[in-house]
């Protein structure tokens, strides 16, 4: 059973799972788990993986419209390197700072793999579910997709200093608060942005019409992609990108564009039908945990 087949089993019992984190009474929730076999590839810094740890579930804050607060994790190890735990809260701590959080602590323990927990906790006055999507808006994402692809591609190639450069991504926590007032659904990408498209649309219960040509490409793809299929491969379907995938009506997003610091595209729209890229079917395939 994979993570999505494990939500749905639990989705009676835990009313708040589903979406990237979860809100009560005002305050915004959410934790993440690491493994050194599955996230962190050979190369990656104990500096970067504090960033990237406790980077995706500011992620998940940024998704919901909320600012983030304080981040904590939970660090095990076969063992305890003072200079990599070192490293690790430095990497964290860093990151929250980039959006007016603090890393304020966590957790050591003995593991047999490189394991990490992250957690933030925020604030939000009206947050944004995937879940409002209707027939009318547009599909948006910030920034740029294929970022952890290419990554990935240079840790590959031995080329570990540019790997752990993109691997520590930007969250968008600053452009999360100021979409929310206008964004009708919105999510991350970290599952890949067609996985994403696939989660919105069935949130929303809506479809989904995007347009291939109109896909915001990061440059460091072009630098690794063997040819046009791979670049589309690393850009939709790899994940692991941590943008914001959102619908809007494009008469407000006007609103929310002085406010915005990254750069926003609309790549398609809501309907009534299916998801769809260039008029095919987009397979739902993306990261899997």
């Amino acid at each position: 059973m994979d993570e999505r087949s494990a939500l749905a089993a639990l989705a009676d019992r835990v009313g708040e799972a589903g979406d990237d984190a979860a809100v009560i009474d005002g305050l915004v929730l959410t934790t993440d788990m690491l493994h050194e076999r599955t996230d962190f590839p050979a190369g990656v810094t104990r500096y970067t993986a504090g960033w990237r740890t406790i980077g995706a579930s500011l992620s998940d804050v940024a998704a919901m419209g909320g600012a983030a607060t304080a981040a904590v994790a939970a660090y095990g190890a076969p063992e305890f390197d003072p200079t990599e735990v070192a490293a690790f809260v430095d990497g964290a701590a860093d990151v929250c700072e980039t959006v007016g959080a603090r890393y304020v602590g966590g957790d050591l323990d003995d593991h047999d793999e490189f394991t990490v927990a992250g957690a933030v906790v925020g604030r939000v006055t009206s947050p944004v579910y995937r879940s409002g999507a209707t027939p009318g808006d547009a599909v948006y994402v910030t920034g740029a997709l294929g970022r952890s692809a290419a990554a990935i591609r240079e840790f590959e190639a031995g080329n570990a200093d540019r790997g752990n450069e993109l691997f520590r991504f930007a969250p968008r926590v600053d452009a999360g608060r100021a979409l929310a007032p206008v964004a009708t659904a919105m999510m991350d990408s970290s599952d890949g942005l067609a996985r994403s498209l696939h989660q919105l649309a069935a949130a929303s219960d809506c479809g989904l019409r995007i347009s291939w040509d109109r896909l915001p490409v990061d440059s460091s793809v072009d630098a690794v992609a063997a040819d046009a299929a791979d670049r589309r491969e690393l850009a939709a379907f790899f994940g692991e990108d941590f943008e914001l995938v959102f619908t809007a009506s494009p008469a407000r997003l006007d609103e929310a564009r002085d406010g915005l610091s990254v750069p926003v595209t609309r790549i398609g729209r809501v309907t009534d039908g299916a998801v769809v890229a260039d008029g095919e079917s987009l397979p739902d395939r993306g990261y899997t945990h």
